[in-house]
C-alpha cells in the first residue's frame, strides 16, 4: 500500500492542485452537473447532492488515495479535480482520473494538472505505474495522455452505452521508467 495521507499543494503556471476546501463545493457541483463532464466520464446527474458533499468532505482524510482540487490561478476557483486511487498491489500501480469542468476547458489546465500530479507521484512515492481509462469518444483526452507518455495497453469493447451507442474504453498506463526517460530527453 502507498501512504497518501499527505495532501500536497502543487503549483504550476496556470493551475494549483490542492486539498479541497468548503468554498470549492459550488464549483464541484457545477462540474458534476456539466453535460460534457457527464458524457466523458460516463456519469449520471442523478445523485444525492448531500451525500456527494459529505463524500467530498472526507477526501482530505483519506490515506489510500489522493484527491486534489484543480484551481485556476488567475481566478482562484476550482475548475476540476485530479485523483489517484485504486491501488493494485500486484503491479504496484494506481489509477489516475481527472475531470475539467466548463470554467477550465481549452486552456491547458488539464495538461498542466496531469503533469503536476505525475511528477508528484513518481517523485514522492515508490509506485511503478499509473493507469487510466478513457472512453473512445474523448480523443482530446487520449491525445493529452499520449503526449504526456501514457501508452495504450488494452481496450474494453462496448464498455459504456451512451445515447444508444456502445462506446469502447481505452486502457492506458505510464510507467516510472518511461516517465524518467521522458524527463531526461
Amino acid at each position: 500500500m502507498i501512504d497518501l495521507s499527505h495532501k500536497p499543494l502543487l503549483q504550476g503556471e496556470k493551475v494549483i492542485l490542492r486539498p479541497f476546501k468548503d468554498e470549492d463545493f459550488p464549483y464541484i457541483k457545477e462540474c458534476l452537473l456539466d453535460p460534457e463532464v457527464l458524457k466523458l466520464t460516463g456519469s449520471s446527474s442523478d445523485f444525492d447532492w448531500d451525500k456527494t458533499l459529505q463524500w467530498y468532505n472526507t477526501r482530505n482524510a483519506q490515506t489510500d488515495r489522493l484527491d486534489l482540487a484543480i484551481v485556476d490561478q488567475s481566478q482562484g476557483n476550482l475548475v476540476g479535480e485530479a485523483v489517484i486511487n485504486l491501488y493494485d498491489e500486484q503491479n504496484h500501480s494506481m489509477n489516475f482520473r481527472i475531470l475539467i469542468g466548463p470554467r477550465g476547458r481549452n486552456r491547458g489546465f488539464g495538461t498542466e494538472a496531469i503533469q503536476l500530479i505525475i511528477e508528484y507521484i513518481f517523485t514522492n512515492t515508490t509506485l511503478y505505474e499509473l493507469t487510466l481509462s478513457v472512453f473512445d469518444f474523448n480523443p482530446r483526452a487520449k491525445h493529452v495522455y499520449e503526449k504526456l507518455g501514457f501508452v495504450q495497453v488494452s481496450i474494453d469493447k462496448n464498455d459504456l452505452e451512451f445515447e444508444g451507442q456502445w462506446i469502447d474504453s481505452i486502457n492506458m498506463k505510464l510507467t516510472r521508467e518511461d516517465w524518467l526517460e521522458r524527463r531526461i530527453v
